[in-house]
């Protein structure tokens, strides 16, 4: 039998449990489905639940681990996906009406790769619209599990609050704007946008294939370096996924800092948030101090123009991906991912290189940064827990979508990595975070210092009250 509260344990001291034999993967595995049928009915996270392809998952595990055939990190253990992964033969929707009965003929790549590290797969978790901004009409949004008034992070919401309320011990997300950090910000996860290129995306539904990245979604950096390491690498299916190899992750969080060159403008970490914010960061500051990073002020390149031409881009990408669909099938969308379409097609060749350039001249800026420092520390967003009621007026404000994207929006245009990590609480118990963003195919030195960092504080072993 599996060990009281195990739902909220850390992936790796699960599967240290699992591979030792003193609990069972289908054990586990059928108490995380009771767990999700009762619990998940308020939180509303799961789009597809997969009892019978989980249980099969873990009879298989199982008998591989008593032969003493341990495939590796994630083997036995109960994860889930964002519905936009294509799964065989179960419904996978991306949150769309259009695609309420789609079942994929294959597995997309990342679905592939956890399967080959024996993990099993409860199901398929909660988005928002096509990975945009808001819910489809008919769909319930997830709901935060620490705080219900509380927003509960963008498209990838119902990874965050499936992983933080111990209805999986791990998950993938997407990123395009923000939406791997947000809800790992919002729930208090360890959430890791790698970068473009690193993890492959076939298989997945597109919002902006260029700014798109997926991502795990994890209650430690340790345990995000071992889902990192099983879904990354090169894919024939997949040319924009890169042959650069992958490092053994896990090994690597044991060099510590030591090296690391850590950077940070505090005139941008300031401008245009709120109070909360700065003293999230400054908690951040002084823990690094307090273990001995070599902190560097910096001045960050002038991001403004990237973030306010950052929906125009998404839009005529997102256009495009729909070019079968939309206008076809209109009615069926709902009026956020409508909109975002109808603004795309409104753009020009001759707007869109504009736009191109701008993005390139902005990653050859931030390509210059990172040669004094090897990670950039910065919020994760502008106001440090926003309530559903603030979100919702978000719309009303033409500049207030800049400004919540500010500090995740310029990594997914430069494809730079970006770690999420908690980092204390507000007066509402609602978790708070910060940013660790590095150059390109350095996830292991976001990890070492993420990992160094977790050692000192206890901030990620917390799990709302559910």
């Amino acid at each position: 039998m599996a060990p009281k509260n195990s739902h909220y344990r850390n992936l790796l001291d699960v599967a240290r449990l699992l591979h030792t034999k003193k609990i069972s993967p289908v054990e586990l595995t059928m108490q995380m489905l009771r767990r999700i049928n009762v619990k998940d009915r308020r939180l509303r996270s799961y789009a597809t639940v997969t009892p019978e392809l989980a249980i099969k998952q873990a009879k298989k595990a199982e008998q591989e681990i008593v032969q003493g055939r341990i495939r590796g990190p994630l083997h036995g253990v109960p994860i889930a996906v964002k519905d936009l992964c294509f799964t065989r033969g179960i419904p996978t929707t991306a949150g769309m009406s259009i695609n309420k009965k789609f079942k994929p003929k294959f597995d997309s790549t990342v679905v592939r790769r956890l399967a080959n590290a024996g993990s099993v797969l409860l199901g398929k978790l909660q988005m928002t619209e096509g990975a945009f901004a808001e819910h489809h009409p008919q769909i319930s949004p997830p709901i935060n599990p620490w705080n219900k008034d509380y927003w509960p992070g963008a498209s990838s919401s119902g990874s965050g609050v499936a992983t933080a309320a111990g209805l999986c011990f791990a998950s993938l997300g997407s990123d395009t704007g923000g939406s791997i950090r947000f809800p790992s910000a919002a729930n208090g996860l360890s959430g890791l946008k790698p970068t473009w290129g690193r993890v492959s995306r076939y298989g997945v539904f597109d919002l902006a294939p260029t700014l798109d990245h997926v991502g795990p979604m994890c209650r430690s950096v340790a345990d995000s370096a071992a889902v990192l390491g099983a879904i990354a690498g090169a894919d024939s299916k997949d040319p924009t996924a890169v042959t650069a190899p992958v490092p053994n992750y896990l090994a690597s969080l044991e060099r510590g800092i030591k090296g690391i060159r850590f950077g940070i403008d505090r005139r941008y970490n300031r401008r245009g948030v709120d109070q909360v914010t700065v003293a999230t960061v400054g908690a951040a500051l002084d823990v690094l101090k307090k273990i001995g990073a070599d902190i560097r002020e910096i001045s960050c390149p002038n991001s403004d123009e990237v973030v306010e031409e950052w929906l125009a881009h998404c839009s005529i990408e997102t256009a495009y991906a729909h070019r079968d669909t939309y206008p076809k099938r209109k009615d069926e969308y709902g009026p956020s991912l409508a909109t975002l379409i109808e603004l795309g097609s409104t753009f020009s060749a001759t707007d869109y290189q504009k736009i191109l350039l701008h993005r390139h001249e902005f990653c050859g800026r931030v390509r210059s940064m990172f040669e004094d420092i090897d990670i950039l520390i910065i919020p994760a967003q502008p106001n440090a827990a926003p309530t559903l009621a603030k979100m919702a007026a978000l719309g009303e404000d033409p500049d207030a979508i800049n400004s919540l994207l500010r500090f995740t929006a310029p990594s997914d245009l430069t494809g730079s990595p970006a770690l999420t990590l908690p980092v204390g609480y507000t007066k509402s118990g609602v978790p708070v975070a910060f940013q660790f963003v590095g150059r390109h195919f350095e996830e292991d030195i976001l990890f070492r210092a993420g990992h160094k960092f977790q050692l000192e504080t206890d901030w990620h072993l917390a799990h709302p009250n559910i």
